[in-house]
């Protein structure tokens, strides 16, 4: 009888995030511990479930989780979830979990539903005190008006897709007669859309996780985009410079990593998730909350991780370990 935990891998998903997913899913398969782990690689796209067994396709009982082969059926000891968007990132999958008590690597449904929201998540923040910039929101169907939208948030601003990721959809806006456009834009990835009012200043970044039984922050990124902001193109064809350990003000650098702990903790977190800012004059102002981040070798998380003296191999391991522990405690 093997001791090793039996783990999926899940990647895929129903948004556009999809190709960045199948990364990280295969970056967290070829640095997880094969000693201690049987790893498979699991496909979550719409209602097919699949997995890839020695060439053979084979589809999960969805069940209870589980994969049929002509040898033995499969059951996992903990689910690490790879989907950016939904649904990994926004309660669906956990949901789907908790109910079978299958351990998961990312934080709890409510968790993951209201920071996948960015205007829930910005408006809780608000209400700790922490900064974020100002907004509105628009839901599909609803009428607006643009110059009331410029007069309350100024030009430039920013225009997003409410609940998405990885920058699709995203449009800086300078002037009115560009935010039509932009807003159909993001209309096009989400049923809401999120106004922000551009903050000034430098753009950093910083994980937080649970890490062998103490919350810690990981060293900070600075985001240095050749683009305008940080896009698509920036994040993943090499248009921007990430600095790791950013070079900022030791004092910055603490306030930043004080309150990626104290989100942590207050919004009851679990797994590792990232905290983006800008440098605002008035102090470090909160973009938004990553439950789900990217961890190919290239994201900023396995940045911050290497750049704290911690192996892939040591983050994706202390990611399953907290998630069983976390599931036997509840």
């Amino acid at each position: 009888m093997s001791s090793k935990r039996t783990i999926a891998i899940i990647a895929g998903g129903d948004s556009s995030e999809i190709v960045i997913s199948l990364k990280t899913a295969e970056v967290v398969f070829s640095h997880l511990d094969k000693s201690l782990y049987d790893c498979y690689m699991l496909k979550v796209i719409g209602k097919e479930w699949t997995a890839e067994i020695e060439g053979k396709t084979y589809r999960v009982d969805k069940n209870d989780f589980s994969i049929l082969t002509p040898d033995v059926r499969i059951q996992f000891d903990c689910a690490f979830i790879a989907i950016h968007g939904t649904p990994g990132e926004d309660g669906k999958l956990q949901g789907y979990f908790d109910l079978l008590k299958i351990p998961y690597t990312t934080p709890s449904l409510l968790n993951s539903a209201v920071t996948f929201s960015k205007w829930y998540c910005t408006t809780l923040l608000k209400q700790l005190g922490i900064r974020c910039a100002n907004s509105m929101l628009l839901r599909q169907g609803m009428n607006y008006d643009e110059s009331a939208i410029g007069k309350k948030l100024g030009f430039p601003c920013f225009v997003k897709p409410n609940n998405a990721g990885s920058s699709f959809g995203i449009s800086k806006v300078k002037e009115q007669a560009a935010l039509a456009p932009a807003i159909q834009k993001a209309f096009g990835e989400d049923h809401e859309v999120l106004i922000e009012s551009a903050m000034v200043g430098r753009e950093v970044t910083c994980g937080v996780l649970n890490y062998k039984g103490k919350v810690i922050a990981l060293p900070i990124t600075e985001i240095v985009s050749q683009n305008e902001f940080f896009d698509f193109e920036a994040k993943y064809k090499g248009a921007s410079q990430e600095i790791t350990p950013a070079q900022i003000d030791a004092a910055i650098a603490a306030e930043i990593q004080q309150t990626v702990i104290e989100i942590y903790h207050q919004f009851n977190m679990t797994g590792i998730i990232r905290v983006d800012f800008i440098l605002e004059e008035a102090g470090p102002s909160v973009i938004e909350i990553n439950t789900v981040p990217g961890l190919t070798e290239g994201s900023l998380i396995p940045q911050q991780a290497i750049a704290a003296g911690i192996s892939l191999t040591e983050l994706f391991g202390n990611s399953i370990e907290q998630a069983i522990l976390n599931a036997s405690n509840n």
